[in-house]
């Protein structure tokens, strides 16, 4: 097969990648550059969208420095994107008219209890698959609409421009000739009816949303615009478009019903591939689209935990207690267990399945012997936990077991990590040896669409088969629970 190129763009929670593959899997070169996070009150976040794609154009150039490679020599470029995180700008300057408000921001919650004591839960869940609740783009539109006078300004005078992360970046790479996003995309703004594939006019009403606003819909696989020449020096056609763990799943190659993985981030996102029909869930799952290509949707199911990584993050700039997250494997392997201490890292609520807006962290089981270990160790062993209340609801929504499970992400380079979640899931767990997942999943996307073939081998995996003993497995599920009951707010 002769060796082709294609650019990934992997726009992240706290950092902009952009990566060169080869269509082997073959990475050639990678930029990386991390970005300001903005806590302007208690449960927001949000991002300066300008500094996003500063930094990421900056990473696009990066990469093809390392890769050694002109513009002229990619065949097209691939994004992937955090999800439900929302830009408002001028359609006309092109300039954000109020920071990104991030999809880890609660500031909508009282909207969301709205909505359920208004009765639209059901009705939400029917046409999104999703649920009500801040995580989501649209409440997040709502909010800057009722509390912006700019971007009332821009909507008055018809320049007003709404989107996601991926119309954000497709809106400047083309110079502001398209306003596109994907179906990934769209299936996560509380918007967009799966079923139908287009914006539902219920609830766009319900958010005070103009569809003159809203991006134009693509599939995930096919032109989507044009790289300007100015950025690169050579336009570059933009022919695959995903959300962060869409991508990813597409990347593991799981496309087929039933396949699934986990990626270890910032949170910890499970999907499953459940063809081409929606699954609704029964269990606190969403219900998603995973990809369209070649005029075919593929849904999914998700569970989406929402602090994982993070744990780590605040072990470290929080607390002190890490001076980099790479300690943690050696810090929680010098324990021969637990010692009773959980980790419930509920800083922004709790996800799947739960969907908790007002539960907090906290950490137990603590005594005079607790050391910075035990709570290292809890932190590691709350992303396994968390996967595995995730997928027992998954297999239940499927009716069927679960034989394997992929993962990726930063946080699976920690042995002590994997073992631990295999021990926990009872089953083995499979680590490729390339874990840029979501940028792969978005070159995949993108090649297929100029007809390109794609390698998806499985050189170099590593699998953790459990050897925890089961009767210890059950036990210390059962205190997880416990500690989570805890955690959860007292409606």
């Amino acid at each position: 097969m002769a060796e082709a190129y294609f650019l990934g763009i992997d726009q992240g929670t706290t950092s902009c990648r952009s990566i060169v593959f080869s269509n082997t899997g073959r990475v050639l070169g990678v930029g990386q550059k991390e970005f300001t996070q903005h806590f302007p009150h208690p449960g927001w976040v949000e991002h300066d969208a300008q500094e996003i794609w500063e930094c990421q154009l900056a990473t696009m150039r990066e990469a093809l420095a390392t890769a050694g490679l002109e513009a002229s020599a990619i065949q097209a470029v691939g994004i992937t994107n955090q999800r439900e995180t929302v830009v408002a700008w001028d359609g006309h300057s092109g300039i954000p008219l109020e920071k990104a408000i991030v999809w880890q921001d609660r500031r909508t919650a009282d909207l969301c209890h709205t909505l359920r004591e208004e009765g639209l839960e059901p009705y939400i869940r029917e046409k999104t698959g999703l649920v009500a609740d801040a995580y989501f783009s649209g409440t997040k539109i709502h909010w800057l609409i009722h509390h912006s006078d700019r971007v009332r300004d821009a909507a008055r005078s018809g320049r007003l421009r709404l989107g996601t992360i991926d119309s954000w970046l497709v809106w400047c790479m083309t110079a502001g000739a398209f306003h596109v996003t994907d179906v990934s995309n769209a299936s996560r703004t509380l918007l967009f009816d799966i079923n139908r594939l287009q914006w539902d006019p219920l609830l766009m009403q319900r958010m005070a949303v103009q569809p003159q606003w809203l991006p134009r819909v693509v599939p995930s696989s096919g032109f989507v615009g044009m790289l300007h020449a100015d950025f690169l020096g050579k336009p570059i056609p933009i022919t695959g478009l995903a959300g962060d763990q869409q991508a990813a799943l597409y990347g593991h190659g799981a496309w087929e019903p039933g396949q699934a993985k986990n990626t270890f981030g910032t949170g910890c996102f499970l999907l499953m591939n459940t063809g081409t029909r929606p699954v609704p869930s029964r269990h606190g799952l969403l219900t998603t689209i995973a990809w369209q290509k070649g005029g075919v949707t593929n849904y999914a199911l998700e569970g989406s935990v929402f602090i994982a990584g993070a744990a780590l993050q605040w072990l470290r700039d929080g607390l002190q207690i890490l001076d980099h997250a790479s300690q943690s494997e050696a810090l929680a392997s010098s324990l021969k267990d637990n010692d009773g201490v959980y980790f419930v890292p509920a800083f922004v609520g709790m996800g799947a399945p739960y969907w908790d807006m007002e539960a907090r962290g906290l950490i137990t089981g603590i005594t005079r012997g607790t050391t910075r270990a035990h709570l290292v160790r809890a932190a590691l062993e709350s992303m396994a936990y968390q996967t595995w209340e995730v997928l027992e609801c998954m297999c239940k929504d499927r009716d069927a077991p679960l034989t394997a499970i992929s993962v990726d992400g930063g946080a699976t380079a920690n042995n002590f990590l994997m073992q631990f979640l295999a021990d926990i899931l009872r089953i083995p767990v499979k680590r490729p040896l390339m874990q840029e997942m979501t940028a792969w999943g978005a070159v995949c996307l993108a090649a297929e669409a100029i007809g390109h073939s794609i390698s998806t081998n499985s050189d170099g995996e590593s699998i953790f088969e459990p050897r925890l003993d089961l009767r210890k497995a059950e036990r210390l599920k059962t205190e997880w629970k416990q500690a989570v009951s805890r955690a959860l707010s007292r409606k």
